[in-house]
């Protein structure tokens, strides 16, 4: 009798643990987090300046270490506000990247068009897609001296470009979503010194 509440109470146990287990590493979907964001005036007109957390999630640094290909989009939008009608769209820009490790030479590779870096960990590489700097995004031209714009940045896993059984996980599976927010700020265009 006592063995067989011994193994009971043991079953129990380890069906516990399991159950923590699943639940910490449902805990661990990841997260793209906005810290902050700013337009600044350039020569030719204004550039973007963003930072980014990026907290993949134990699944998909995982899939990305055994050679999944990782995609990334970074969005932004201007728009001018209007007071009796929808806003004004001024400009769009987004920005691909793809992430991907490469067993032979054991590096992570990130590229962006033509662009490739390599680094040597993951986190390196998510530090690099996490920061953006000097991006051109609108001309001057573009900009009105004085007036109120409404701006938006955000970057995103792009789920469409996992491979086909990774898509048909990422609809029911947590630990293949990215959470991610937008960016929002208000930018007031500086008067033109001459």
């Amino acid at each position: 009798m006592t063995a067989f509440i011994t193994r009971c109470c043991k079953r129990i146990e380890s069906g516990l643990l399991a159950l923590l287990l699943t639940a910490a590493l449902a805990a661990q979907a990841g997260s793209i987090e906005p810290k902050r964001a700013a337009l600044t005036p350039g020569e030719d007109g204004y550039t973007l300046s963003a930072e980014f957390t990026v907290d993949l999630g134990n699944r998909l640094e995982d899939a990305v270490a055994r050679g999944v290909p990782l995609y990334f989009n970074l969005e932004f939008v201007l728009e001018r506000s209007r007071k009796y009608w929808v806003n004004e769209h001024v400009t769009s820009r987004s920005l691909s990247y793809r992430l991907a490790y490469s067993s032979l030479t054991r590096q992570y590779r990130l590229t962006t068009g033509n662009l490739h870096q390599n680094f040597g960990s993951l986190a390196e590489a998510m530090r690099v897609v996490g920061r953006i700097a000097s991006l051109p995004v609108v001309d001057k031209d573009a900009i009105k001296a004085g007036e109120t714009y409404e701006a938006a940045v955000r970057l995103a896993l792009d789920r469409s470009q996992l491979p086909k059984p990774f898509q048909v996980d990422a609809i029911t599976d947590r630990d293949l979503h990215v959470e991610t927010r937008p960016l929002r700020w208000q930018f007031v265009a500086p008067p033109v010194t001459p």
